[in-house]
């Protein structure tokens, strides 16, 4: 199952340099996660310092 950025995402790029895959990336208000590209492996979540990032 793909993860998830919520609408506390302060943009701050953390996930994106976590990712193993690149599947995160800037969009216009936050980050996004390419669900079809995600490894579902938390990497991401668990890089976020505001926890804005959880399993869909």
């Amino acid at each position: 199952m793909a993860y998830k950025i919520s609408d506390a995402c302060i943009s701050c790029g953390a996930c994106a340099d976590t990712c193993p895959v690149g599947a995160i990336s800037q969009g216009d208000t936050q980050y996004n996660i390419d669900a079809e590209q995600c490894l579902s492996c938390g990497a991401c979540a668990a890089g976020c310092p505001v926890g804005a990032i959880s399993e869909e």
